[in-house]
């Protein structure tokens, strides 16, 4: 599939992830719609690129709907990329208190780390079922879970069984949407070092780096935006789940 010339739609576009996405496909020629809930750092991409921000918050039909028409009027919508976050609840399923874990939470990160995925998806892939066919393919949709969804560790089952939601849809998805030439696959990181961890980043570098088995460090950004590059140009990449982690696996805490 040809980037140059299509336009995309970036999900958590400002976000670490999502910021060098947006980097990667505009140098690519893609137009890109940045779809998120920071409005300085997207006003900012906006202001430097040339891109479009659209403020969007994942879970609302009608926000997603909005940073879509906004990609259609700039051309024909052929990539989807989700990387957003929220809030996301933590502690073991029954406490030291004999407390069993909050389920308000528990739904709070699944309407955000799975609903939120599945909304963005759904809607994506109805616009680019409007595209004319180039080659016979459509569109890709590409989502992000991590390798949480594998091997969460202690105090992850909120978010484990959302990441191993996006996990489960993405064969299902692949299937249904087949006929229309549209393609879906997800991302699943190991441990990234963004910019939102600030100066806890460097903790976080000397605790993960040496348990990744090569490179010993953490995934950085260019690389998932690289990866995402590939599988947009990779027309036979569909229905798979690709771990991105430095063969990196979650021990239990």
């Amino acid at each position: 599939m040809q980037i140059s010339g299509s336009s995309a739609v970036v999900v958590g576009g400002a976000g670490g992830l999502g910021e060098a996405t947006v980097r990667r496909l505009h140098a690519a020629g893609a137009k890109v719609v940045v779809a998120d809930l920071a409005d300085d750092k997207g006003k900012a991409l906006e202001q430097e690129l040339g891109v479009r921000y659209v403020r969007t918050d994942a879970t609302d039909e009608g926000d997603v709907q909005a940073a879509i028409a906004e990609a259609e009027a700039a051309g024909p919508l052929r990539i989807s990329v989700d990387t957003h976050g929220g809030p996301a609840i933590g502690g073991r399923l029954v406490n030291k208190n004999g407390e069993p874990l909050d389920l308000a939470g528990f739904r709070t990160t699944i309407d955000v780390y799975l609903t939120g995925v599945f909304n963005v998806m759904r809607l994506a892939a109805a616009a680019m079922a409007r595209q004319e066919p180039a080659d016979g393919d459509r569109g890709v949709i590409v989502n992000t879970a991590s390798i949480a969804a594998y091997e969460g560790q202690v105090g992850q089952l909120p978010y484990a069984a959302a990441k191993g939601g996006v996990v489960g849809m993405t064969l299902v998805a692949a299937r249904d949407l087949s006929p229309l030439g549209i393609r879906v696959v997800t991302i699943a990181p190991g441990t990234f070092l963004t910019p939102a961890y600030g100066k806890a980043g460097d903790q976080l570098e000397a605790h993960w780096g040496p348990q990744v088995p090569h490179p010993r460090r953490m995934g950085r950004s260019p690389e998932y935006a690289a990866l995402v590059q590939h599988i947009c140009e990779n027309d036979y990449l569909n229905g798979e789940v690709i771990r991105l982690d430095g063969a990196l696996r979650f021990p239990p805490k």
